[in-house]
């Protein structure tokens, strides 16, 4: 991904928005609904299952972008007095004057989440901050493999980068043998992607694969566990 592209703010099936990159058929989330796609894949099938077994939950995301899955962890940590520390890497953050018109907080909460939401485009940059009572966010410019990030930490990643023909480079054996190293055993992995090519990538570092069915308009998505030793 390159600087200088464009984005425009495009409504989904389900009513909330997403970020279209012009000119390259790629968008932040999928069209036939964002909320309900990031609900599907990173909150039913990644947080709640990884809360059946954990009460703090050491989050990873790659690819902060529109910072939808992070309002709705926020939400559903709040709801259930969970604990959560969340890094996010966002090499390419959403400006201003993007962030500001997205509908999430009117689309999740009637508007009322609309102060954390702001909160967590506005933090500091490489630092703790605490967005709300047991939720601490942490956001990197860093790209994945340039983040210098502590082993053995995240029981759950949320693999948001853009899709393989738009970023080939995040999702091979080498970038997924990284996170591989900075997950826990028994952490889990959770991407909208079914490609072969990735869950091979993925099956070669040594996770156990999960196909599982995937949100409106997606046949099917993954999840990936680290084994315990």
């Amino acid at each position: 991904m390159k600087k200088g592209f464009e984005r425009k703010i495009i409504t989904t099936a389900d009513g909330s928005h997403t970020l279209e990159l012009v000119g390259m058929d790629e968008h932040y989330h999928s069209t036939f609904g964002a909320v309900q796609e990031s609900r599907h894949v990173f909150i039913r099938h990644g947080l709640l299952r990884i809360s059946e077994k954990e009460t703090h939950v050491n989050i990873l995301e790659v690819g902060f972008g529109t910072g939808l899955n992070a309002v709705l962890t926020l939400l559903e940590s709040q709801k259930r007095g969970a604990l959560v520390h969340y890094f996010t890497l966002e090499p390419f953050p959403l400006v201003k004057e993007e962030y500001e018109l997205l509908n999430y907080p009117e689309v999740l909460t009637e508007g009322q989440g609309r102060g954390s939401f702001l909160a967590l485009h506005q933090s500091d940059w490489e630092k703790d901050v605490e967005i709300a009572q047991g939720f601490v966010f942490y956001k990197s410019k860093a790209g994945l493999m340039e983040a210098v990030l502590p082993l053995e930490l995240f029981n759950l990643v949320y693999y948001d980068a853009f899709g393989p023909d738009t970023q080939p480079g995040l999702w091979d054996f080498e970038v997924f043998e990284k996170v591989y190293g900075l997950m826990r055993p028994g952490g889990i992995l959770v991407t909208y992607s079914a490609k072969g090519a990735v869950r091979r990538a993925l099956k070669a570092c040594g996770f156990q694969i999960e196909k599982l069915t995937g949100p409106p308009g997606k046949r099917e998505m993954t999840r990936a566990t680290k084994p315990l030793i």
